[in-house]
């Protein structure tokens, strides 16, 4: 992080500066009052389950001396508050945002919002592949896309950063207005639309207006970027006061697929066609269904000026983050941990890799899909039919609604290939008797599920 002063901080965050001097630097900060260090600005955040208010004593004994704060209660109680730095504002978390605001306008770089039902991560980490060719670029780490954690990814760019990638997440109405409303994005991109968080959306159209928010502070020239082979993300459906690009398997989108190679957990190739050049990629990674993510990445890149040939050559050299269709080896086993997260179509996605995937015997270890709604149990079916349609060799369900994964799946290949777990405890217990040498295992649920306890028993 570059370095501000505090008055520089106070005015971006429309705060009071209390105690302190207006010239202290800092060039980190902190939301964490164990890690926080001498050097840092901590943001006391408020949480529906917490107010790290009280965890400001712990702060000052690591050594911070700059705080911004709502409450100066702990502060002014504290025998060394006079060596601090301390900034009051009305609302901490809306602080921190106002901050990232006024950071990423301190440079001159290429901003590109990434969001979608599935694989955001995934376009994510292959454009920062791409951009890291020809520019210094920067991205969020791990899963830090929400309100607080893109804020903390932004304050973190160093200095010379030319791209900035960010990925946005959601689950409610309005969440990623205010994200690109921090970022104001150049170009965005939306990898699908499916049924993640339809509990709380309603429908799909309602998930669809949901992620056009990223496209709330565009005007002609930004660029949407969209996944055209899905269904609802068609030039009518996402048309603005912007420039469109889009897409897909077929004559209609600008950017054409074709040809696609799996090769299990080798990875894929595949063919794009865009104004008449053709460019073959060779990615290093699982999942046919990358193949979209990729070409979604790689349109984003010529956006910025990176040619069809040096996104090939970016890809080329790009690893998937972790619990993401990440294979490991133990004991003459391979297990395929895709536990961030799921989705029908991330199920289904998951399910091909697997059956594209070297082995004896497939197993697939299926958990419940939270945030589905009313129809949940519909949509675990559809899993299940799936699963038994693929011909998976054992199919293991946990949790409550994937007794319904369990059902469908036994009506198509009966009970001697499908089990049935309610808690992954009780399966954990049983796991060494269930998988053997030679088997590919794929682990895959919600992440509320704590699907990676199982792969971490498996790899014991």
């Amino acid at each position: 992080m570059k370095k501000l002063t505090m008055k520089e901080i106070c005015t971006a965050v429309q705060g009071l500066q209390i105690w302190g001097k207006e010239e202290h630097c800092i060039d980190k900060v902190s939301t964490d009052s164990r890690a926080v260090k001498n050097g840092e600005l901590f943001f006391a955040l408020i949480g529906e389950n917490h107010d790290a208010h009280k965890f400001i004593p712990m702060a000052i004994e690591s050594g911070c001396r700059a705080f911004i704060v709502s409450d100066v209660g702990e502060i002014e109680k504290h025998e060394l508050k006079e060596e601090l730095d301390v900034i009051q504002v009305a609302d901490t978390t809306k602080a921190l945002q106002d901050l990232a605001a006024y950071y990423l306008n301190t440079f001159e770089l290429k901003k590109i919002g990434v969001t979608g039902s599935t694989g955001k991560t995934t376009t994510k980490d292959m454009l920062y592949h791409i951009c890291n060719e020809k520019f210094k670029t920067a991205r969020n780490v791990g899963n830090l896309n929400n309100h607080i954690g893109l804020p903390l990814t932004v304050l973190g760019f160093e200095e010379g950063t030319e791209v900035g990638i960010l990925e946005m997440g959601m689950s409610e109405f309005g969440e990623i207005h205010t994200l690109a409303d921090l970022v104001r994005p150049d170009i965005g991109i939306i990898t699908n639309i499916g049924t993640s968080h339809i509990e709380n959306l309603g429908s799909r159209e309602g998930i669809l207006k949901a992620k056009l928010e990223i496209t709330d502070f565009f005007h002609g020239s930004n660029t949407l970027i969209i996944n055209e082979i899905n269904d609802l993300l068609t030039r009518e459906n996402t048309k603005g006061a912007y420039k469109t690009v889009t897409i897909g398997n077929n004559g209609k989108s600008d950017y054409i697929i074709s040809d696609i190679l799996d090769f299990g957990e080798e990875g894929i190739e595949f063919t794009v066609e865009h104004q008449l050049k053709i460019q073959h990629f060779k990615l290093p990674v699982p999942g046919r269904h990358n193949a979209i993510n990729a070409t979604l990445a790689a349109a984003a890149g010529m956006q910025i000026g990176i040619s069809l040939e040096e996104a090939a050559r970016g890809l080329s050299k790009m690893e998937l983050t972790d619990k993401r269709l990440n294979i490991k080896g133990k004991g003459g086993m391979k297990v395929i941990d895709d536990t961030y997260n799921a989705s029908p179509d991330s199920m289904k996605a998951a399910i091909d890799v697997l059956m594209s995937t070297k082995g004896m015997r497939k197993v697939a270890i299926l958990a419940d899909m939270l945030e589905m709604g009313k129809d949940s149990p519909m949509y675990h079916a559809q899993v299940g039919e799936y699963a038994a349609q693929q011909k998976v060799d054992l199919l293991i369900a946990v949790g409550k609604e994937a007794k319904y994964i369990a059902q469908a799946a036994a009506e198509i290949q009966g009970n001697e290939k499908v089990c049935y777990y309610s808690s992954k405890e009780k399966l954990m217990s049983e796991i060494g008797t269930i998988v053997r040498p030679g088997d590919i295992i794929l682990i895959k649920g919600s992440r509320g599920m704590a699907m990676d306890q199982v792969v971490k028993k498996i790899m014991e």
